[in-house]
């Protein structure tokens, strides 16, 4: 037993790993594949030959299907022990990181069923070049072939020859011990040093996102920029499908977030730049430690958690309030366009990948059941819930019936046009004149005078002062109880209304906010739809 590289590169006072001994050779040979987060997580193929574990590397993990080939490296031979061995490695050790038995069991030769001969072959095809073996695992079955490369005496294919337990199915999502029922996340929870460990954790999701099959139906590109969000229908009743996922309608500003070589692009729909204004979402985003285009929205929670969306636009100003940008979707990550898998896929890849950081949270999703999720949302005082189909696209800067939007109060958006003369003790305006896009045509949707506080109204008074112009804005000139000043249509806002009238007329509208992440170009008439996602 010569395990002389073995020994000389471990300090044996601080690593778990077994110190060299006497093996016991059993009936059968043994093998055992172990999953290894080192500074890059691999698996380590090991098969026990002349009394020791022949090593190798393979970065990409076994694979069942006969046409993918695995590079496998060759390293230092291990004790018989070794195939026991599962636990965590300490740092400034040699392979330090969280260790698992993904597989073991026993192997032999292809020609050799009873096992008494196979050391032999296996010896001979080893000196060869060209071992070929069988595997009796528990996750691993079948024959396989380890063949040398011309480029080195340490570099080997790992291939799957065609037998019945050949397979395109995606054997690494098996991703806990045979032994312990344990992953890799749970081991390096042993780590004592927390920063440390984090970063290891977010190492370990990350790698086994984007290890399994799902990447290989993404397109392999650049990153685009820019992003235009994908958006709602709006429709009048929840409803429940098997086919559909209802979240949270969150309160807030629809944010698309860059994250490239650790620099952070956080921006609006309209591609106003967040970074400043939300400074610890963007400072956050640049530690996730990978390249992804993130979907999601920023709110400003109130100390009983619930969104407050004043307190959001002040955030800037007075820092008040509890910052978060819930994530919902991710549309790139690691040189792959997502855009194109189903959304389930893309979520799925999204939980896994997204670390423990400040400010960022996962927006989680319900199935089946959108009517109750709806009925809780509107006793919660949730602005809404949005639906969408488990397997749509991503369809960028398109609405699309494939997503619907119930909001619990009826919400129009409006671009501000004007505003008429104020009365009594007012002194800075009595409505203001709201119009929508149609075309390129702005159309009257109605006026609103009511839902302002004194410094809201004053507020909105500077806004609008610097805009004031002679012509009419809309299409055709609004009627109005008195006079109108006119102004530049820049400024949008939202209002809650009661109903549209036949003339296309909001009903008893309320002032909700300004809404300073909306190009007033985008503002349309939304008018909930009947029918919801029964087409499934």
């Amino acid at each position: 037993m010569k395990l002389e590289d073995y020994e000389s590169k471990r300090k044996f006072e601080e690593t778990p790993e077994p110190i060299p001994a006497p093996g016991h050779k059993g009936e059968r040979l043994s093998f055992v594949i172990h999953k290894h987060a080192a500074r890059a997580l691999h698996y380590d193929l090991r098969l026990e030959l002349q009394g020791v574990l022949k090593s190798w590397a393979v970065p990409k993990g076994p694979s069942l299907d006969p046409s993918v080939k695995r590079l496998a490296v060759k390293v230092e031979d291990h004790p018989l022990d070794y195939k026991d061995f599962e636990g965590l490695i300490p740092e400034h050790n040699y392979g330090a990181g969280s260790v698992i038995i993904w597989d073991r069991g026993f192997y032999r030769h292809p020609s050799d069923p009873d096992g008494s001969e196979s050391e032999r072959l296996l010896l001979e095809g080893l000196e060869k070049g060209d071992m070929k073996f069988v595997l009796e695992g528990e996750k691993v079955h079948g024959e396989f072939a380890l063949v040398r490369t011309r480029r080195d005496e340490k570099s080997w294919l790992l291939l799957k020859k065609k037998d019945r337990y050949a397979s395109s199915a995606e054997i690494l999502a098996r991703n806990r011990s045979i032994v312990s029922d344990m992953t890799l996340e749970d081991v390096s929870q042993a780590n004592p040093k927390k920063s440390s460990r984090q970063k290891k954790l977010n190492q370990i999701r990350l790698r086994e996102a984007t290890e399994v099959d799902v990447l290989k139906n993404a397109l392999v590109t650049s990153m685009p920029h820019r992003i235009k969000p994908m958006l709602a229908v709006s429709v009048k009743e929840p409803f429940d499908h098997p086919a559909w996922i209802f979240e949270v309608k969150w309160d807030g500003y629809r944010a698309i977030a860059e994250v490239e070589d650790g620099k952070v692009s956080l921006y609006s729909r309209n591609l106003v730049s967040f970074n400043q204004r939300f400074s610890p979402v963007a400072r956050s985003l640049g530690k996730l430690g990978f390249d992804a285009i993130l979907d999601g929205e920023i709110v400003v929670l109130d100390d009983s958690g619930y969104p407050d969306f004043q307190m959001l636009q002040d955030y800037g100003k007075f820092r008040k309030g509890h910052l978060v940008y819930y994530v919902f979707d991710l549309l790139y990550l690691e040189g792959h366009d997502l855009t194109g898998l189903p959304l389930l896929k893309r979520r799925e890849l999204l939980k896994k990948v997204l670390p423990p950081v400040p400010n960022i949270r996962l927006s989680d999703h319900v199935s089946r059941d959108g009517t109750l999720f709806f009925k809780v949302a509107k006793e919660k005082g949730l602005e809404g819930i949005v639906a969408k189909q488990a397997y749509s696209k991503y369809l960028v800067g398109r609405r699309s019936r494939q997503w619907l939007k119930v909001k619990t109060q009826l919400t129009q958006e409006g671009v501000i046009g004007g505003f008429t003369e104020p009365r009594g003790t007012r002194n800075d305006f009595g409505a203001l004149v709201l119009g929508a896009y149609q075309g390129d045509e702005l159309i009257f949707i109605g006026h609103v005078g009511g839902g302002f506080s004194a410094q809201l109204r004053e507020e909105i008074r500077k806004r609008m002062d610097p805009l004031v112009q002679e012509t009419c804005p809309f299409a055709a000139v609004p009627k109005t109880n008195t006079p109108v000043t006119w102004v530049k249509p820049e400024l949008t806002c939202e209002v809650a209304y009661h109903e549209w009238t036949d003339d296309g007329i909001m009903r008893q509208p309320v002032f909700l906010h300004l809404r300073e992440d909306k190009d007033a170009r985008d503002v349309k008439i939304e008018k909930p739809e009947t029918g919801a996602g029964g087409d499934g």
